[in-house]
């Protein structure tokens, strides 16, 4: 009787006080919320800049991007919008007739084989990829006399839209004709003319950003260094030239300042000055005193 009744009892209550099977069913609660979560993520289609990249086929060895103009019909012009802001004039030499500026570069154009659809890519508006990917404008200033000692800018900004954007710092060493005649009280204007070294006006027209006011404002905020020398103000103007056998697009800067003229006012005209007016006063002595010739 006893194991029949015990048996009994287990059958009665086995169900009802703890279940072994469904254990593992618990424990793998968080693993299945985790399987879901990342469902979601890869619902939201590519999120990533590598997606994008893929999606563009854009790599290193990608030529068909970096070796030509990138436009889909070879009579459409590239446009290239540029702004330059001076940092720092950090010497002008009278005597070579150059001048030494520190300036940052920003420049945009579109790129034609470049777009996405920035909501299928989680709202991605631009990714960053190495210069070398790209075409870029052969940038070149016509007055530059040695070659640019600052680092290249490494990486180019591509929008969704196909718009390239690249920055980049420059320390320049250009040609300037000065007129010293008026030292210490000279102004002088020297020019950094912008252009293409082989592309055509047919091919890339260059465009200012700002105009003369905003930019001459823009750039005593960001200017550091000044030297000796006070900025004034800076006119832009756009212009085609011609280069031999076809015509080009170029942008001119002309950069107006002001030599600082107490230091020389201190150092050199004062003294100046006070000797001449000992020698003024040395006439004014007799000649029979005898100490005309020891005063001068």
């Amino acid at each position: 009787m006893m194991p029949t009744g015990f048996f009994c009892l287990l059958l009665i209550t086995g169900g009802s006080t703890f279940n072994y099977s469904e254990q593992p069913e618990l424990q793998a609660q968080p693993d299945s919320n985790q399987d879901s979560d990342e469902d979601v993520v890869d619902s939201e289609g590519n999120c990533s800049y590598q997606d994008v990249l893929n999606h563009l086929k854009l790599t290193r060895s990608t030529e068909l991007y970096s070796m030509t103009r990138p436009v889909k019909h070879h009579k459409s012009a590239t446009q290239v919008h540029l702004q330059m802001a001076i940092y720092g004039i950090l010497d002008v030499r009278e005597i070579d007739q150059t001048f030494v500026l520190y300036v940052w570069i920003y420049m945009s154009w579109g790129n034609d084989h470049i777009r996405w659809n920035q909501h299928k890519f989680c709202g991605l508006k631009h990714v960053v990829v190495p210069t070398e990917a790209l075409w870029k404008p052969d940038l070149t200033i016509e007055e530059m006399t040695e070659k640019d000692k600052a680092p290249p800018s490494p990486y180019l900004t591509v929008t969704y839209h196909g718009l390239i954007e690249l920055r980049n710092d420059l320390m320049l060493v250009s040609t300037c004709r000065m007129q010293v005649y008026k030292f210490p009280f000279d102004i002088q204007s020297c020019n950094l003319s912008f252009k293409s070294a082989v592309y055509s006006d047919d091919e890339i027209k260059f465009a200012a950003i700002l105009n003369a006011s905003k930019f001459t404002e823009w750039s005593r905020e960001v200017m550091r260094i000044q030297y000796e020398w006070l900025f004034l103000n800076v006119t832009v103007h756009e212009k085609t030239v011609n280069n031999l056998s076809f015509n080009q697009s170029m942008i001119v800067y002309t950069i107006t300042m002001k030599r600082r003229s107490v230091l020389y006012i201190a150092n050199f005209l004062l003294p100046i000055m006070f000797f001449l007016g000992l020698d003024l006063a040395s006439f004014l002595i007799s000649d029979s005193g005898g100490e005309k010739l020891g005063f001068k």
